[in-house]
């Protein structure tokens, strides 16, 4: 499972997301946002190269799983190890902005 198109139909657990093993790239946001439709494509050729899953949840007042992560502005897109954050990158624009993803994959 690489890039995901559509939002999961349902919000994940904290306890499901942080249970996740290896690599994983969760992106909270809204369909109707338009920065996280501009950043769609920078998503994909992103997740091409870095195979990995993309778990993308629709956020909003009162959704649990985007408070959890403290997510503030759309689309927050957090790099997962283990369950474990290792990066951030809000609202992200060209693959500059994922530059530091990839350092973390490195490290």
């Amino acid at each position: 499972m690489s890039y995901s198109r559509d939002y999961a139909s349902q919000e994940p657990s904290r306890a499901d997301i942080d249970a996740g093993r290896g690599w994983q790239l969760v992106e909270f946001g809204a369909p109707w946002c338009p920065h996280c439709s501009a950043a769609q494509s920078v998503l994909k050729d992103w997740l091409d190269v870095h195979e990995m899953p993309h778990l993308k949840i629709e956020d909003g007042k009162g959704r649990p799983a985007g408070r959890s992560f403290k997510v503030t502005l759309w689309p927050t897109v957090i790099l997962l190890r283990d369950g474990q954050e290792v990066a951030r990158v809000v609202r992200p624009r060209g693959d500059g902005d994922l530059a530091v993803f990839g350092h973390a994959l490195q490290g």
